[in-house]
């Protein structure tokens, strides 16, 4: 029995959801988070509650509706006349000028339904369906990176975060790309039945707990991995193996069979940084993981992480973050989001 008694009456309460979906839609925006909501239901069942999620997957139209993969979903639900359940999930499309284009009508839904939601998560380039029904007006959303500068241009009323994975902007969560939609959907379950069932399914589905929706949508691997050679790509796996050692230059430039003065030259063209401080971004984000889910002692998670104290882990985080790694865990360990 969890400790908080307004939690353990809420693992009580069977939750409707919808999710929304449209020929074209990204497969993994819809069978991800219906994977996490179906592993969060057999948890609360396991454990003796009667919670869990009533799910229905609503259309333009019932039947079949091809994704963008050889996979299609069975939609139940017809949009006309479907009344908005307490909490709406709509996935995005790569090809999404084509579905504003094509799906009018699920944009008027979302526009008459839009009032009444509760919760809704749009995922990924979704959000161009909620900001052209006029519901992101005025507010902060998110989307993929590479649509972001679509998305402003169509919708300039929109105050577009160009680099969370998600955001909460009251009723309206938008996403970035296909395991943002994951991470997101981490965090309903968690915000209904608790931290430890959407840790269950974390761990199910062999993931961190979930991203806090204020970090980048890059790290410093995928940001090096992204601009790098495939040299200087393998150095920076190399060095992401071995964070709890204590690498010195030398020992870089030794493994890359270069003398640090080429190293440094050579980190600095390709990532704009030195090796070093690519370094300590990667022992950062290493930390961020273990702030999040362990309860570990700031000494002993600092160690983990490869820093040689948890002052000098303070200082990078000071240094990176404008925040304390005990700041850190404060703001993101519950909610993860950026709310406005």
């Amino acid at each position: 029995m969890p400790k908080d008694q307004s939690l353990a009456c809420r693992m009580d309460q069977r939750r409707r959801l919808a999710l929304i979906v449209y020929p074209g839609f990204k497969t993994l925006e819809a069978t991800g988070p219906l994977s996490v909501l179906g592993y969060a239901s057999r948890h609360l069942a396991d454990a003796g509650y009667a919670g869990g999620y009533d799910i229905t997957i609503a259309a333009p139209h019932v039947g079949h509706i091809p994704s963008d993969t050889a996979m299609s979903l069975e939609a139940t639900q017809d949009l006309e006349g479907f009344d908005a359940p307490d909490t709406v999930l709509i996935a995005g499309a790569a090809r999404i000028e084509e579905v504003l284009c094509a799906q009018q009508a699920l944009v008027a839904w979302c526009r008459a339904n839009g009032p009444r939601f509760k919760r809704c998560a749009a995922f990924c380039t979704a959000s161009f369906l909620l900001a052209e029904a006029g519901l992101l007006d005025g507010q902060r959303a998110a989307t993929h990176w590479n649509y972001v500068d679509r998305l402003r241009r169509r919708f300039p009323r929109v105050d577009v975060d160009a680099d969370a994975i998600f955001v909460q902007a009251g009723r309206f969560w938008t996403s970035a790309g296909v395991t943002a939609a994951i991470d997101l959907t981490l965090a309903f379950v968690e915000q209904d039945y608790g931290r430890d069932i959407a840790l269950a399914v974390a761990q199910d589905m062999v993931m961190y707990l979930k991203r806090p929706g204020g970090q980048s949508q890059f790290s410093t691997l995928l940001t090096g991995q992204m601009s790098g050679t495939p040299g200087m790509n393998e150095m920076l796996t190399w060095m992401s193996e071995r964070l709890d050692q204590p690498l010195t230059l030398n020992d870089i430039a030794k493994e890359r069979g270069m003398s640090i003065r080429s190293l440094t030259r050579a980190f600095t063209a390709e990532f704009g940084a030195s090796p070093m401080a690519m370094l300590e971004g990667l022992r950062c984000e290493r930390a961020k993981v273990l702030l999040l889910d362990t309860e570990l002692p700031l000494k002993t998670l600092a160690y983990r992480a490869g820093f040689r104290s948890d002052e000098q882990m303070r200082k990078a985080f000071r240094r990176r973050f404008s925040l304390s790694p005990s700041d850190y865990r404060a703001r993101f360990a519950t909610s993860g989001t950026k709310q406005d």
